[in-house]
Order: structure tokens, then sequence, then C-alpha cells
């Protein structure tokens, strides 16, 4: 069931129930979006209309963050599962090489990590997926259609993630679906590349566990303060007034 903070959906689903959602779109012949919400997602969808239709609009809308499951508590709700984008990204890997099907890398060119270095890793993960990627600026995301097809050469992929960060990479991936392609699922993963090659250390579990992540990347990323601030200051107080 898909419910609203500050008029933002989120489907509240078991681990388990978004596994078989991922594995029903995957059988499916449209693009699935899939959006992982984080406060910092849903203060900039009150800014920005297009990317709140963008995210309402996804086939999959999963909370991510500590955050989202206090601000279910507030409305007298209780979120099943909290999955971070990068955990997301991993099982949605897993499922890709289970099923055989070939994952596509669209990075940042001015990100930490290249397509190349996160597929080198994935593939030591899972030998048996097929992984391609291209780098791009973030100029991609207002391409129109058909150079974003011809400059991503993303025929024959079935799956893509994408680093631009939110809300670029959704808006983006939202673009796909006005014309025909291949792919059967797509999600923005902002930092999950930087993650998956090592270029930034993510929280131990302790810390992801009882909710602290946020505390642990203002440590490894000290210019993420304001955005910090937003999520773990901001964020609470719109919730307790929004209620």
């Amino acid at each position: 069931m898909r419910f609203k903070l500050l008029n933002v959906g989120i489907d509240n689903f078991s681990g388990e129930e978004v596994e078989s959602k991922i594995r029903d779109f995957l059988k499916t012949k449209k693009l699935n979006q899939v959006v992982t919400v984080n406060p910092a997602f849903i203060l900039k969808a009150q800014q920005d209309n297009e990317f709140k239709k963008v995210i309402n609009n996804a086939d999959l809308s999963v909370a991510d963050g500590i955050g989202i499951k206090f601000a279910f508590w507030r409305h007298g709700k209780c979120l099943k599962k909290k999955i971070a984008g990068v955990d997301m990204m991993w099982n949605i890997l897993r499922i890709a090489e289970e099923e055989q099907l070939p994952v596509f890398l669209l990075a940042n060119e001015s990100g930490l990590s290249s397509w190349q270095e996160t597929a080198a890793v994935i593939k030591k993960k899972f030998p048996k997926l097929r992984v391609g990627g291209a780098n791009m600026g973030e100029a991609i995301c207002y391409f129109d259609s058909k150079k974003k097809r011809n400059i991503c050469n993303m025929k024959t992929y079935q799956i893509l993630f994408s680093n631009f960060g939110a809300p670029e990479q959704d808006k983006f991936i939202a673009s796909l679906k006005d014309y025909d392609n291949d792919l059967k699922l797509a999600m923005g993963v902002g930092g999950s590349f930087d993650f998956i090659s090592g270029k930034i250390t993510r929280a131990p579990k302790w810390a992801r566990r009882i909710g602290l992540e946020w505390l642990w990347r203002l440590m490894m990323q000290p210019k993420r303060i304001g955005r910090i601030i937003k999520s773990v200051v901001i964020f609470p107080i719109r919730i307790l007034i929004n209620r």
C-alpha cells in the first residue's frame, strides 16, 4: 500500500514483497522505474513538482532512511522495511544474474567512480552477469530522445542503474519511458557506485541498524553537512507540523 508523506508516495512493503515486485517487473515488456525515497528526496519534491510527479508515478517507491521510519510512526503507521539504495541495487544485481539479464551502468563522468570501476567489483561478485555502461555528463538528462538512445547505447540491456543524483537521475529515467527500448527496470542509485567501488566507505552495520548512517557519512564527507541538516533537522520538523 502506498502511503504519502508531504504528498510524496512511499510503498509500504516487506523485503519479500519488494523482491516479488522486482521479479514481476523483469517479466514485463515495459520500463518499470524504481525509486528509493529518503528525507532529502521528499524535501526536494516540495520545491520541484516535476520531481514529485516522477516519484509518485514510479512503479515502486521504497523507503530509504531511518527518517522515513520515524515519519511513519508519527502518522501512526509501521514501516515494514527500509532499504538503502545500494542494498536495493545489490538485490537487483543478484536477481539479474539468476535471470541472465544484462545490466547497464550510467555513471556521472564528474563523479568519483567510473562505470568500469563499479562494474569490475560487480563482476567479482556476479561473474556470470553481463555488465555494460557509459560515463556521461549531466547534460544527458536534457538531450532529446534520439540522442539519448544513441549516446547511451543501451539497446539490448534490460536493467539500468544511474548515479547522477536526485532529481536528475530520476527525471532522466522517467523520460526513457517516452520511446522504445529493451529496458525492463531502471533505478537512480546516487552514491551507490562509490560504495560498490570502495571510493567511499559505508557505515558499519551496527550504525546502519540503529539509524546513524547519516552521522558516519557526515564524518566521511563533511561537505554533506547541508544535506544532512535538512534530513535530520528540517525533515522531522516538517513532519511534526504537517501531520
